[in-house]
């Protein structure tokens, strides 16, 4: 950012035009994205979102002024630490951290990094001539001489996720071509409509969700039921309940109404019904059968009409 009073009004208003006009935002690390790869980010958020990038100082001096207006912001003044950006959407935030996460490149070892993933060099020729043994050596990587070159005997990991590469193992690795890393942006925070989440709240699925709200829904039926205190979600069942006890009110007493007449009916008779069940069941598995049976006779009726003679005989 530049240091001018003017440059710095810019940027402030050009935050506070972004927090007003897009109600998410990805805060996200920029640790060891280039220039060249922040330009292609760019390019594919155009129309979908905003990349917005700043001191923190500046970042906190601009959130302090908008807290006092809007309070809901200062969940963002935690966030704001480490080389930190900010990506402001009204798209869909699924598919905006996808295009965050897809600008990756991959980058050789560095001695003195982090590693953001184990490094594991393969069995097999190196290529590298005899004399280079040494560093293989120093790594305890077990090696032997075949046809004048080096060959790796076994998988070695020579990196460890989340240590600091050394010296030998970062001059190894580039020695043989290897480009273990991926940097791009990664998404540290997501703040949406005045709440923030982490990133992989976004791998939910829709029917997930569903399935336990529906759960949330039952267990909350239970409970209003279990103290018969009336709610939205115990309605149905209060309704259901109360019709049950109305039928049978209506079957121990003289009193009748429509929903309990058929019920009386087949308490009086209930071998009607019975009987009934059976005869309804047998039709409707004949019915197919009888057509097909009736078709045959029809066309033998129709022959012994004929009896053998024709039209004119």
């Amino acid at each position: 950012m530049g240091g001018t009073r003017a440059q710095k009004e810019i940027w402030f208003t050009k935050l506070s035009e972004c927090l007003e006009t897009y109600p998410s935002i990805f805060i996200v690390n920029v640790d060891n994205v280039g220039s060249q790869q922040m330009h292609q980010i760019r390019h594919a958020l155009r129309g979908k979102g905003t990349v917005l990038m700043g001191k923190n100082t500046m970042v906190r001096r601009a959130l302090r002024q908008l807290v006092a207006e809007k309070p809901q912001y200062e969940k963002l003044t935690p966030l704001v630490r480490g080389n930190i950006g900010f990506v402001f959407t009204s798209g869909d935030l699924k598919d905006i951290r996808d295009l965050i996460l897809a600008n990756r490149v991959a980058a050789p070892a560095r001695a003195g990094a982090y590693a953001p993933a184990d490094v594991i060099v393969k069995a097999g020729n190196t290529g590298m001539e005899p004399g280079k043994t040494s560093f293989f050596q120093a790594l305890g990587i077990p090696t032997k001489i075949a046809r004048g070159t080096i060959e790796i005997v076994s998988d070695v990991k020579v990196v460890t996720a989340g240590s600091r590469v050394g010296s030998s193992e970062a001059m190894l690795l580039n020695m043989l071509n290897i480009s273990p890393f991926t940097y791009g942006m990664s998404v540290v925070q997501i703040y949406d409509q005045g709440q923030t989440f982490a990133s992989d709240v976004l791998d939910v699925s829709e029917d997930t969700i569903l399935e336990r709200f529906m759960l949330g829904i039952k267990q909350m039926a239970c409970l209003s039921l279990g103290l018969n205190y009336p709610t939205i979600a115990s309605v149905s069942h209060v309704l259901v309940n109360s019709y049950k006890n109305l039928i049978a009110v209506s079957l121990a007493t003289e009193y009748e109404f429509e929903g309990s007449a058929k019920a009386k009916e087949y308490l009086a008779n209930p071998e009607a019904f019975a009987a009934a069940a059976p005869v309804a069941a047998a039709a409707s598995a004949d019915a197919p059968a009888a057509a097909a049976e009736a078709a045959p006779e029809e066309e033998k009726e129709e022959s012994d009409d004929d009896m053998g003679f024709g039209l004119f005989d």
